[in-house]
């Protein structure tokens, strides 16, 4: 689905503050409440939305330690097979396919150390996984979103 200017403002509002009312969102593009709902319900149904979500800081629930891991894989293992194997593994908030000598890339939230190595035997332990290699996250550098940063709004 294409997406007008008003659509990516109404976008853009949303990513930037979920929980915005739809008159809120309207008042700052130029839209009544009705019109503004008829758009996200629109957005809605095609998908352009897929919904919403709450952001937690991670040390909240006690996940203080993180982890990037990447996984070598057999022969022609599907990322289809990878993507469901690893979205067992609770700990495992994003994985992707990547170009190089890995096959995929997976970031880990756990608890401690220890934790994070648990999870990796875990995931090492599928039988298309030939082995793995990882690092620790020592500090974070840059944890906004881009469209939160310096208080300017995201271009969708």
């Amino acid at each position: 689905m294409e997406l007008d200017a008003l659509d990516r403002a109404i976008v853009g509002a949303l990513v930037e503050d979920a929980r915005s009312t739809y008159a809120e969102i309207g008042h700052q593009i130029g839209l009544s409440a009705p019109a503004v709902k008829r758009r996200v319900d629109r957005l809605l149904s095609t998908g352009a939305i897929t919904g919403f979500t709450a952001r937690v800081e991670p040390s909240a629930l006690g996940w203080t330690t993180e982890a990037y891991v990447e996984l070598f894989c057999r022969g022609k293992t599907s990322p289809a097979e990878i993507g469901m194997a690893v979205a067992r593994h609770p700990e495992v908030i994003s994985a992707c396919t990547i170009t190089g000598e890995a096959d995929a890339l997976l970031h880990i939230r756990a608890k401690d150390v220890r934790h994070v190595e648990q999870v990796i035997e875990r995931v090492a332990s599928e039988p298309f996984v030939v082995r793995t290699k990882s690092a620790i996250v020592l500090s974070r550098l840059i944890d906004d979103p881009p469209h939160t940063r310096n208080g300017a709004p995201h271009e969708v």
